[in-house]
């Protein structure tokens, strides 16, 4: 069975109760986490190494959680009030976790699912979503690009997808459409200074997976990062971001072949 899970975001207590009530097994069963492992909850390195002792058995895609322990662990982010990233930063072992995060994906295609973090940019169809997600893996899998990058990662421009961009612009649309998108507009010009709901959306723009020229309309697609959109569970659109770090929900969905269940435990109020 193959299971899709939101953000977990350090709430290492919510996701072992989550585990419990699908019932999972690594030896059976296939886990796939949407993004933001750490951040904001109380237990970052728990949660880190619940998934790895999974081995094979479980996914991941960077959120934009994530890439802000890279970093901070660099040097080129400060934490940030609320952040909870220290026992991952203090831990002796360090190095080897941020070594392993650096192995997630920006995209992955699962059962028919094409799998985000934040969303998809109208011009991209799927598959050049996960080619060109291939495109940042890649770069921060090599110690060289990776370092160059971090400094350079962060800004909102440009905000619109161009073939023609290339190097660290590139590599920063990519994240920034992958990791951060909420809303944008029919060219694919992306806003990234509302975070309220759907309804909350700058003139001229929609949330990204309303855009009805979209080229991914008709792809099943799953993504987190939106906590104040909640739950969407349609045949072709799964949104599992429901707040847990929040005092809300953690939330998964099972997306095998003829079989679709969503399972959700209740978190605790911060």
């Amino acid at each position: 069975m193959h299971f899709l899970i939101g953000d977990l975001q350090g709430c290492r207590d919510a996701f072992d109760r989550l585990l419990a009530e699908i019932g999972f097994s690594p030896s059976r069963d296939r886990l796939h986490v949407l993004g933001d492992l750490v951040n904001r909850g109380p237990d970052s390195l728990g949660v880190l190494r619940r998934l790895r002792a999974f081995d094979d058995a479980a996914s991941f895609l960077l959120g934009n959680h994530d890439l802000h322990l890279f970093a901070v662990a660099a040097g080129v982010q400060p934490l940030h009030r609320g952040d909870t990233l220290r026992d991952v930063l203090d831990s002796p072992e360090r190095d080897g976790w941020l070594h392993w995060l650096r192995r997630g994906l920006l995209a992955d295609r699962v059962h028919g699912w094409l799998l985000v973090h934040a969303g998809v940019p109208p011009q991209w169809d799927a598959d050049q979503t996960l080619a060109l997600a291939a495109e940042v893996q890649a770069m921060l899998r090599d110690d060289d690009a990776f370092n160059a990058f971090l400094p350079r990662m962060y800004g909102n421009t440009p905000a619109r997808w161009d073939d023609a961009l290339h190097g660290v612009d590139r590599w920063r649309v990519i994240v920034n459409a992958l990791t951060r998108i909420r809303f944008c507009t029919e060219d694919g010009t992306m806003d990234f200074r509302v975070k309220e709901g759907a309804d909350a959306a700058p003139p001229g723009h929609a949330p990204w997976f309303s855009i009805a020229s979209r080229r991914t309309a008709g792809v099943p697609v799953a993504f987190g990062h939106w906590s104040t959109i909640g739950l969407i569970d349609r045949p072709d659109l799964l949104s599992l971001d429901t707040g847990c770090v929040w005092g809300r929900e953690l939330t998964a969905a099972r997306i095998d072949h003829g079989h679709r269940e969503i399972f959700q435990v209740t978190c605790p109020p911060r």
